[in-house]
């Protein structure tokens, strides 16, 4: 391997590391690392993609930077060391229909990059997406679901998740959240950036449906008071 997929093996073995140590904490753990037990994750097997800078990469600095739990503190390091290895991508129309309203914020800051799964920075996989996704701050992901059962590992300190109800609790770094397929979920954004990694079990070629909610506008605007 070269220094760069040395890099994005780094990182990714950073985050195997903690789901391992997280076993048993969140039903999606366990499925996730029992389909990756079945995949062949030797170093040799290691893509070597030519990187894909941001248009974010100043909030995506921001992003990692603001990564200070002590049990995160390796994936830290090792996405701040291979950041600019990586292909780093805006999911506007990727997973979406052309009509799917997602909102001004959501759609002028958004980014993911994936580790496994097609097109990979590192490992190849068909039906299967692991990767770090980020929100720039003050930012609503409004309500949606897929068929893809989905496992969110939060890194950032605080951000404020709902599922399927107008109840909003926030959750700190390292938090898991499971949507299991079909789940409705929606997630805000304060202060600071939002970055996860998240995985994408299985169905990951389902596209995304937006469910609609009618305080968006007033969540939207209350956001953007305070920027």
């Amino acid at each position: 391997m070269n220094d760069k997929q040395h890099r994005i093996e780094a990182l990714l073995q950073s985050i195997l590391r903690l789901l391992e140590k997280r076993r048993g904490e969140a039903l999606g753990v366990d499925l996730i690392l029992d389909k990756l037990a079945a995949m062949d994750l030797c170093p040799e097997q290691i893509g070597d993609v030519q990187p894909q800078a941001t248009r974010h990469d100043e909030v995506l600095m921001k992003a990692i930077a603001g990564i200070k739990a002590p049990e995160l503190s390796r994936i830290a390091s090792s996405l701040h060391a291979a950041k600019d290895d990586l292909v780093w991508r805006e999911d506007n129309a990727q997973f979406y229909p052309p009509s799917a309203d997602l909102g001004a914020g959501y759609t002028k800051c958004n980014l993911h990059t994936i580790l496994i799964g097609p097109e990979a920075c590192g490992y190849t996989h068909e039906d299967f997406s692991l990767g770090i996704f980020m929100l720039g701050p003050r930012t609503l992901y409004r309500d949606h679901n897929h068929d893809a059962p989905e496992l969110y590992l939060n890194l950032s300190e605080k951000s404020g998740w709902r599922f399927g109800t107008h109840q909003w609790q926030d959750y700190p770094a390292g938090s898991l959240i499971w949507n299991k397929a079909g789940a409705p979920h929606a997630t805000r954004v304060y202060d600071q950036p939002f970055i996860s990694v998240f995985v994408w079990l299985e169905n990951i070629k389902a596209r995304c449906n937006v469910i609609n909610f009618d305080d968006w506008t007033e969540i939207e605007q209350y956001l953007a008071k305070h920027e």
